[in-house]
């Protein structure tokens, strides 16, 4: 009973420590070689979700992000078009994670790669597609409302 105790406390000090590492090399990155990619890619993700959110509003489409929680008769077709949108931005994303794991670290981490792809790529998307979506109609309005009163 005792000796299974220990070992579960071994256990989690292992788990601790992946935890430490994983965050010790997450917040290293930054700092290090390929830095760029902090710029790059979050910017690609952006451009991205500015280009989908005013098709969106062209389209009379609702805010992606609030649709994707609260419209669940459409959120399968969300997801997959909001996939295809960033999936190579994610997939470049994760892909050159691996590259400064491998250079920097001396081995690969995917779990870490798939968080940094996350970070870089979809979180931006996410965020920023249903604002630009929300802006690209209210100028539509406005330049409507121009052309009716012209």
């Amino acid at each position: 009973m005792i000796a299974g105790c220990r070992r579960d406390r071994d256990e989690s000090m292992t788990l601790d420590e992946l935890l430490t590492r994983f965050w010790s090399e997450i917040t290293a990155r930054p700092e290090g070689p390929m830095a760029f990619r902090f710029f790059v890619q979050p910017a690609v993700a952006t451009f991205f979700a500015v280009r989908d959110g005013i098709e969106d509003a062209r389209h009379g489409r609702p805010a992606y992000f609030s649709a994707l929680f609260f419209n669940t008769g459409h959120r399968s077709d969300l997801v997959r078009h909001g996939w295809k949108s960033v999936r190579n931005v994610f997939l470049m994303a994760m892909i050159i994670d691996l590259a400064y794991q491998f250079i920097e670290l001396r081995g690969f981490r995917p779990l870490q790669a798939v968080f940094v792809g996350m970070l870089l790529a979809l979180v931006p998307y996410i965020i920023l597609r249903g604002p630009t979506n929300r802006v690209a109609r209210t100028i539509r309005r406005k330049d409507e409302t121009r052309r009716r009163a012209a």
